[in-house]
């Protein structure tokens, strides 16, 4: 990891994504959460404010550490344990199958290379009866704008460290046996077009 992807990068998304409008969408996508709940991609601890009072126990997963001694003050403020782990090499999830009430991805699934194998795992830690609460910014339903994003999206992988602008997030989390029972579609208004599209929802495992 590179003195921009560890120190640039980390200080501009901190500041984009801890915007007022984007806190309000973190608040809604995060209020069905309860229970012992899994984070994965828990970048600068964004989320840490918008958790309502039912969940017991956070479990946060990130391949990488970024602006420790912020993180550390984010969970230090939070009312409920937090857990850190790391994610391995592999991309296993290190824990046992169905363990959590809750699983949370916010800007998340458009880094992850992989994104059907960390959903199966997401599937296999999920209990039968619990929920995957999505945030993500992806593909647009505008073939313009989506055509852009895909023009631009070689350079956003090498800007965004990893980050892809034209993911379909519904499609993915289908076809991964997600059921979408909740799904929003929103936009950041002070966002550039590519970036602008917002999906927030509740998966549910489906059957088979």
């Amino acid at each position: 990891m590179g003195w921009y992807a560890r120190w640039v990068f980390p200080r501009l998304m901190d500041r984009f994504l801890g915007s007022r409008e984007v806190g309000e969408e973190r608040r809604l996508a995060l209020a069905p959460a309860q229970g012992e709940t899994l984070e994965i991609g828990f970048g600068t601890g964004l989320n840490l404010p918008f958790y309502p009072g039912y969940v017991t126990q956070l479990t946060v997963l990130d391949p990488e550490e970024m602006l420790a001694e912020r993180v550390r003050a984010r969970i230090a403020a939070a009312p409920f344990p937090v857990s850190q782990w790391r994610l391995n090499a592999q991309g296993r999830l290190p824990f046992g199958d169905d363990h959590f009430d809750t699983v949370v991805t916010t800007f998340t699934l458009c880094t992850i290379p992989d994104v059907g194998a960390a959903l199966a795992e997401v599937r296999r830690v999920l209990r039968p009866s619990g929920v995957l609460l999505f945030l993500e910014h992806g593909r647009s339903d505008s073939a313009v704008v989506a055509r852009w994003q895909d023009r631009l999206n070689p350079l956003q992988n090498r800007i965004g460290v990893g980050c892809h602008l034209n993911r379909p997030i519904d499609h993915l989390l289908r076809q991964a046996g997600f059921l979408l029972p909740t799904l929003e579609r929103t936009r950041l208004d002070r966002a550039p077009a590519v970036l602008r599209e917002l999906y927030r929802g509740v998966a549910m495992i489906g059957e088979g």
